[in-house]
Order: C-alpha cells, then sequence, then structure tokens
C-alpha cells in the first residue's frame, strides 16, 4: 500500500474530518473517501463507522491507525534523514504551542532556526494548553511548547526554561504606589487570575501558600495577553512570567510590585509524543531550544535511530510560518 494512502488515513483520523485531511493533502474530499474505502476492501474490514456524527474509528480502525502513524512518521523521518546527508536542511517542524510562549519567544526561535538551517521550514500555531496536547498525541504538531509540562501515556516533557513569575498592577492600583511589599500585606489580594482548570493557576496557587499568601480572583481567563489587558481595564493586579510584561512596563501600562523574600517561577517545556522518533530537523530545533544534544534527553525506554554524520536524527489558531 502506497504510503501517501496510509498518510491520508491517518489525517482524516487526526482531524476527524474528510474534507480537512483532503485539503491538506491537495486532494478531493471524494476521492480521500475511495482511499479510506480502497484501505477498507484490502483489509476485508470496516476502518471508520460512519454512521455516527462525527465519525469514530472501529476496534480495527484503533489499531490499523496507531501503526499507520508510526510508518508514516518513520518514512518521513527516513526522507528527512536523506535529504540532509549532505546537509540540504530542507526538513519541516510543526510546532504548537501555548499564547504567551508562541508570543514571547516564536519569532525569535524562528529566526534563530532558520538563520542556523536555511532551507528548513517552522510552522508555529498558538493555541489553548489542552489544545497543545492534543495536537502532539494525534501527531498534527510535531512538539509542543507549554508551561508545567507533564509526562503522560501519550506524550513525553523535556524541560526547556524557567521564567520568574512577578506581581503587576495598573498604575491606578493602589499598590502602584508602592513598589516594594512583605508578604503579609499581598495576602488576601484580589487579582485578575488564571482559570482554575489551568496548571499555571494551581502552581501560583500553591506556590504562594508556601510564603503563606491566599489571593483571590474573582475575574479570570486562559491566558496571559487576556489578563493584561483585563488589569489595565479593571485598574487590577496579577502574577504573570515577566517576559509576558516587559513591553508594558517600559511603556508604563502596567507596574511591578516586588514582594520581600517571595520568589515565584513558571517552567516551561517540550513535549513530543512517546513511541515515536522525532525527525532529525525537529531534533535540531529540540537542541537548540535546550542547548543539548537528544541524545542526551532521549527517552531510556526507546532505542534510537541511527544518527547521521551531523549526529542528528531525522489546524484554528493563529499561525506563523516561515519557509526559508
Amino acid at each position: 500500500m502506497h504510503v501517501k494512502s496510509l498518510k491520508v488515513f491517518c489525517d482524516v483520523v487526526a482531524r476527524r474530518s474528510f474534507s480537512v485531511a483532503a485539503s491538506e493533502n491537495g486532494l478531493s474530499q471524494s476521492g480521500v473517501s475511495q482511499i479510506v474505502q480502497h484501505l477498507e476492501d484490502n483489509l476485508g474490514v470496516r476502518l471508520i463507522d460512519r454512521s455516527r456524527r462525527p465519525f469514530v474509528l472501529t476496534p480495527e480502525g484503533e489499531v490499523y491507525y496507531e501503526g499507520c502513524l508510526q510508518l508514516v512518521h518513520r518514512y518521513e523521518t527516513l526522507l528527512d534523514e536523506v535529504r540532509t546527508l549532505h546537509r540540504f536542511e530542507a526538513g519541516r517542524v510543526h510546532v504548537a504551542s501555548i499564547y504567551s510562549v508562541g508570543l514571547n519567544y516564536g519569532k525569535q526561535l524562528i529566526e534563530r532556526f532558520t538563520d542556523k538551517y536555511a532551507n528548513a521550514t517552522v510552522h508555529m500555531e498558538y493555541h489553548h494548553p489542552d489544545r497543545v496536547y492534543q495536537m502532539v498525541e494525534e501527531g498534527q504538531a510535531d512538539i509542543g511548547l507549554v508551561s508545567y509540562a507533564a509526562t503522560t501515556r501519550s506524550v513525553r516533557a523535556i524541560a526547556w526554561r524557567d521564567e520568574p513569575m512577578v506581581l503587576v498592577c495598573s498604575p491606578a492600583h493602589p499598590l502602584a504606589q508602592r513598589p516594594r511589599v512583605t508578604a503579609a500585606e499581598v495576602d488576601g489580594l484580589r487579582i485578575i487570575g488564571f482559570d482554575r482548570g489551568l496548571p499555571i493557576r494551581r502552581n501560583i496557587d500553591r506556590q504562594l501558600a508556601e510564603f503563606g499568601i491566599s489571593v483571590q480572583a474573582p475575574i479570570a481567563f486562559d491566558n496571559v495577553d487576556t489578563i493584561k489587558r483585563a488589569i489595565v481595564v479593571n485598574s487590577g493586579a496579577s502574577f504573570l512570567p515577566a517576559p509576558s510584561v516587559q513591553g508594558e512596563l517600559s511603556a508604563g501600562e502596567l507596574v511591578s510590585v516586588c514582594i520581600e523574600a517571595v520568589c515565584l517561577t513558571r517552567p516551561l517545556g517540550i513535549i513530543h509524543r512517546r513511541g515515536i522518533e522525532p525527525s532529525p530537523t525537529t531534533q535540531r530545533f529540540i537542541e537548540m531550544l535546550t542547548g543539548a544534544a537528544y541524545s542526551t534527553l532521549a527517552s531510556p525506554d526507546r532505542p534510537r535511530l541511527a544518527t547521521n554524520k551531523s549526529g542528528v536524527r531525522n489546524p484554528s489558531g493563529k499561525t506563523e510560518k516561515v519557509t526559508a
């Protein structure tokens, strides 16, 4: 069976849409349906239950999808490695990122990588954390950039960097006139926070509790950018990653307040699908982020594939795409 047909099938399943898979593969929707039908006829089983909306995989389809996904990844990895044997570096990396990380680091990361690998392509999308995990799990993204990255049954987390968290407020907030306060003076503060379901909210609450601080967050949102706007509009305050508020602090739109003897951080991490060897280009991107060879970061529970001479193997949100 042609690998292209397997890829089309995987795309149909990952996108949960025949039409989206058709568009991404330059085919008609009927053409994609015929490919899936041909696969089913050859196997003598139904892979997709079309009687349900949205469609679901049959038990046979689940097994076939997992196997095809690995075959397609291995084939694309092989192509990428062959192309890079003479340092042509024509690979592609699809990155899914939470909003704050993508907005703060996306442009510079893409520029750094494509400056080094002039023929490489980086496609970056910004999403809610849950969507980032979903894209990586379903093979829609090669890696994800998230805060408080967690290893699960489907994805593996790699530490990237720690960001300092700072208390910021509107210039109209009472704390704006007091650039330095004690933990006791902040205890009970009303802030504009993150949604309770987000890891960052739970971790901020936990870290503050270690310093004897409890805050109230009657207003909450799921991303840094919205919280910054809400602080200005509501003359409020919040705990936010320092790199995310540098522009507003410089412009005088927000004011930073130092809490004596209190240090908060937000760890950032990289996630990738377990059991799938990242392509050479993806490994290079991970190495650029971490400053360490991928071989030292690779999971010990699975063997690495052979390396080339360079020592490296090889839809919805806001999108930034750079093609060199």
